[in-house]
Parts: C-alpha cells; structure tokens; sequence
C-alpha cells in the first residue's frame, strides 16, 4: 500500500477544500494517486471537491499579439519561477516579442520557434541570455497562432496570468470584447458540446454514474440522473452553453444569435495550468543539510577515514 504522507494530504486539501481526515481517506483509497483521490472527493462530496482547474500553479504571463487588421493572432505562455521575475520588464518584453514572433513567422511548434531568430539571435539564445541576467530559469510552456475567419480580439487579464483570444465572425468590436472578458472569467473548455473531449465527458460520466447510485434510486432514475448531471457539465464548461456574464438569463449562444454573429474559435491560457508549483519544506531542507554535515563531519574524525 502506497505511503499517505502528510504533505500529499495538504496538497490534495488545497486543490479541493475537502476536511483533511477525507483528504486522506481518498489517497489511501486511491492508492496515492492524486487526480484518483479528487475524483473520489468529487463523488463523496459533490462538484465542489475539485479546485484544480482554477488554480494557478505556476508563475509566469500570458502574452497576445494582433495584427493591424485583426486576421492573424497569437498568444503565448513564458513560465518562470516567481512572482518577482514575472513582473521584470525584460521578461515581459521578451513575452511580448514571442507572441509577435509566433503571429509573423509561423512556427510549427516551441522547437521551431526556439530557432526562430530576435533580433540578432536565436529565440534559444535570447532565452538562456534571459536566465543569465535574471537568475531564475525561464521556459516558453505553449503558444497558438490564430488566422481570423472574422475579426480577432485578445484579452490579458490578473497581471497577464490569463490571456484570451476570440475570432468573432459578425458583431461589433465591443461585442468582440465582451466575448474575450467573458471567456477569461468563465474558462470554457471548449466551444460547443461536440468539442469536448470524449475523454473528459467520459470522466465526468463514470463520476455522475458513482454518484447517482448512492442515492438508491430506481436504474431508469439514475439513469436520468446521470445524463443530466452530464448535460449540466456540458453548459458549464463550453462557451455557448454558458450564461453571458453580463446578463446570465441568456447563455453566449443567444447572445451571439441575438447580435447575428458567431465564435470561429477562442484560445484561453491561463498561467500554470495544469502545473505543480514546488513547496520548499524549509524545515526539512534546514534538517537534511545538518544531516549532511554531521555526515561529513563524522567521516573527517572517524579513524578509518
């Protein structure tokens, strides 16, 4: 059986806000693995056991770019290890250039565009330049490049730690707007039903049908259930689905359909997602290096050194 330590609870505790004792209940049943435990805080306690997805575990920016007339974007997440380094003007500015980069020079993926040249150097170079000067590491985690079917807008919101842009095919700009602000406070992870990974429906399936047959319900009710809780899901989590946030007695789709216009596409990043930020356990690291020493000291004294 997998060894339930301490800290793993803690961090379970903080994704999820479930009491401590519960926390590790789940890890012991899980066998230790994290995203098994949420998902058993999620059945026992209710959607509102997992945080993770809005948690930012990591530090960097999001940065966009935009051409003049609005038909090429891009947008991309630099990573770095504080806060701190996070606001350095050099740091952003180097943000900046790779969003602008990866709009103008098409770059397959981050290897291409490491090669890519700034300036007088490679994209790489720059970068390990960068570290040299700051002192901390920095790492291009992810970009996207957008050519508009309509019109794009990008929004940055937090201090750049969630960035979006939307293609808008018809509307106005401010609609546009309202669009990217929206997505940046509502997180859709998809556009429409259809887009949603299978995966992650599956998932969010196997949880409704676990909780659903807690409830001791007839098989025709818990199957009712069960694709309801799933069709829930389903509004929450895309971008058509989702009450507007400035008026939610009408979802996006009406919205749009109101203002006769539609969404091509939409790219959320949002800083450190998906990421583990490390927590130093200054007690321990204190204990280890006296260890260490004791270790090296006892070795210097011993006869038989």
């Amino acid at each position: 059986m997998a060894e339930i330590t301490a800290g793993m609870v803690r961090e379970l505790r903080e994704k999820t806000d479930a009491p401590m004792m519960e926390c590790k209940k789940a890890l012991a049943e899980a066998g230790g693995e994290m995203a098994k435990a949420e998902e058993i805080l999620r059945i026992k306690l209710g959607s509102k056991a997992s945080k993770a997805a809005s948690r930012v575990t990591a530090e960097g920016i999001v940065a966009t770019y935009i051409s003049d007339d609005s038909k090429i974007g891009a947008i991309v997440e630099v990573n770095c290890e504080t806060d701190f380094v996070a606001k350095n003007r050099e740091f952003i500015a180097f943000a900046g250039a790779l969003a602008k980069l990866v709009a103008l020079e098409k770059p397959a993926d981050l290897a291409a565009l490491s090669a890519v040249k700034l300036e007088d150097a490679s994209v790489e170079e720059v970068r390990k330049g960068l570290v040299g000067r700051i002192g901390e590491n920095i790492a291009v985690r992810r970009l996207a490049r957008i050519a508009a079917k309509g019109g794009l807008v990008s929004y940055v919101h937090g201090g750049a730690k969630i960035g979006v842009i939307v293609d808008v095919v018809g509307g106005d700009q401010a609609l546009a707007k309202d669009l990217a602000m929206h997505i940046a406070a509502s997180k859709p992870v998809a556009l429409s039903k259809d887009e949603v990974p299978v995966s992650v429906v599956q998932r969010e399936r196997d949880i409704a049908v676990a909780k659903a047959a807690e409830s001791g319900k007839p098989a025709n009710i818990v199957e009712k259930m069960v694709d309801g809780a799933v069709q829930k899901f389903l509004r929450e989590v895309t971008l058509l689905g989702q009450p507007f946030v400035k008026d939610d007695k009408r979802t996006v789709e009406q919205l749009l359909k109101s203002a006769g216009a539609s969404v091509a596409a939409f790219v959320l990043y949002v800083v450190g997602e998906g990421l583990n930020r490390k927590k130093d356990d200054f007690a321990a690291e204190v204990m280890a290096q006296v260890g260490q020493a004791r270790h090296q000291e006892e070795r210097r004294t011993s006869p038989l050194s």
